[in-house]
């Protein structure tokens, strides 16, 4: 395709420079991401262009509900390659959506196919990608060398065993594969399988949980598990950001009441999230791991469908909670106490941009440059337009330089070429800067601001010791 020339994207001299010399060869560190360990551990190979590229793919499932198609091409029981075909009548109609343009960056960079996907070529790319993944070339190890990865960081409730995580640790892979701490499932104390997660994590942590310091004990217990098994980072999914003060007291109150089958209000919910949230930063500090907030989502919105199909099937959007005051609270408690970690916020909603921008500026710390992150444009935002609006947001409130950059939150392997995408879009923004005259020519600087954005900030902040790291 002529779009997806080596220039894609770059429209200044100055942008092409940055690329091409700096961006391009840096190594991706995909610090958040639901991949998985298993797949790696076992370097799965795909059956067939619909099983490698659809597969849980709630972002395409999408468009194609939005164009139209009937549920049984999308997750019903059509066959794998009627499934595709709807998709490649789908892909025409995405101009400006980021899909179309990863759609074809991932037909390229993977397959080597250079014609655009649509009802015309849907049978001969189907036999072309088919013959190419029969081959062997494109296991999941092919694939995350192919791409330069140097770290995956995973998504990992805290009652799992991590059984290829630490197979992984000790085989030669060159990719560092490393779990995340994603605790939603005990900090939801309203949800109706709380109790039934509260016994998987005694077991998992062989100790009793009757109590609330019982069950701090038992989280602090597999933070250090997770923490042999490499993981620098934890990460929270949170539909609307809360803050009601509480005491330790009060949350153990709450949890008893869960525990013996009583009723909660919801402010006794929100004060057990509050002072388990504030608990669970206290163990992250002492580790020197980062807090991940992923703030903003109104979930499985469509209840007849979600019965019908589950969770993370594209029903999911955009919510408008507040989130200024509870946000800030709740860092400025952690932060006053001393003991607020490293922490990424990320939003969901881009009217709240400016907000996470300027909440992260208030807690920085002389611990380390860019302690507080405002985290790069998430879910419906990784578009050209989110990720310009967030990194210029961020440089013209915060310090842009100490950027941590580009991560997938994707469960397919072949999204790691948003990546490229990621990158070609920060140099067209920093090379127009430079053909406009609103930052210097200074190409030793300019060198320094995209290999740190692409990856050595992300290096240094979660303290990782890839496999194999630049050379530059």
């Amino acid at each position: 395709m002529d779009m997806f020339t080596n220039d894609f994207l770059l429209r200044t001299e100055a942008s092409k420079k940055l690329y091409h010399q700096f961006a391009e060869a840096m190594p991706i560190i995909d610090y958040h991401n639901h991949l998985s360990a298993k797949d790696i551990w076992e370097d799965r190979n795909y059956q067939n262009m619909t099983e490698i590229w659809l597969e849980g793919d709630h972002y395409k499932w999408r468009a194609m509900r939005a164009n139209g198609i009937k549920e049984h091409f999308i997750t019903g029981e059509a066959t794998d390659k009627e499934k595709f075909d709807a998709w490649a009548e789908t892909v025409p109609n995405l101009f400006g959506n980021p899909l179309y343009h990863w759609t074809h960056l991932e037909l390229s960079r993977f397959f080597g196919i250079e014609k655009p996907l649509n009802g015309d070529t849907k049978d001969e790319i189907w036999e072309e990608g088919n013959k190419t993944l029969a081959s062997g070339d494109l296991s999941v190890r092919s694939m995350l060398k192919m791409q330069n990865v140097a770290f995956v960081g995973t998504t990992d409730d805290p009652i799992d065993n991590l059984e290829f995580h630490r197979k992984l640790q000790q085989d030669r892979f060159p990719v560092t594969v490393a779990p995340s701490f994603r605790p939603d499932r005990g900090l939801n104390l309203d949800h109706p399988d709380f109790l039934d997660w509260v016994g998987e994590l005694a077991v998992a942590a062989e100790r009793d949980i009757a109590s609330y310091d019982q069950l701090l004990n038992a989280l602090d217990d597999r933070i250090a598990f997770f923490h042999e098994c490499g993981c620098r980072a934890s990460d929270h999914g949170i539909n609307e950001m809360y803050h009601v003060p509480a005491s330790e007291k009060d949350a153990a109150a709450v949890f008893q009441k869960r525990m013996e089958g009583s009723p909660v209000t919801g402010e006794e919910v929100l004060q057990y999230k509050t002072v388990t949230l504030q608990k669970l930063a206290e163990m992250y500090y002492v580790k020197g791991w980062a807090m991940q907030l992923h703030i903003g989502p109104l979930r499985n919105n469509f209840t007849a469908m979600h019965e019908q199909v589950g969770p993370d099937a594209g029903f999911d959007s955009m919510n408008d909670a507040p989130v200024a005051e509870p946000l800030n609270r709740m860092l400025d408690e952690m932060a006053s106490a001393g003991r607020l970690p490293k922490t990424v916020l990320y939003t969901l909603n881009p009217q709240d941009n400016i907000i996470m921008a300027t909440a992260a500026g208030n807690f920085q710390s002389a611990e380390e440059p860019g302690r507080i992150q405002f985290g790069t444009a998430w879910w419906f935002n990784d578009h050209l337009d989110g990720m310009l609006d967030q990194m210029r947001t961020l440089a013209n409130v915060g310090v842009l330089r100490h950027f941590i950059g580009m991560l997938t939150d994707s469960r397919s392997f072949l999204s790691l070429t948003r990546h490229e995408y990621f990158r070609r879009i920060l140099c067209r923004m920093l090379g127009e800067w430079v053909e406009e005259g609103m930052v210097p020519e200074d190409w030793k600087l300019l060198q320094e601001y995209v290999e740190g954005i692409c990856y050595q900030n992300a290096e240094r902040y979660f303290q990782l010791q890839p496999k194999h790291s630049s050379t530059l």
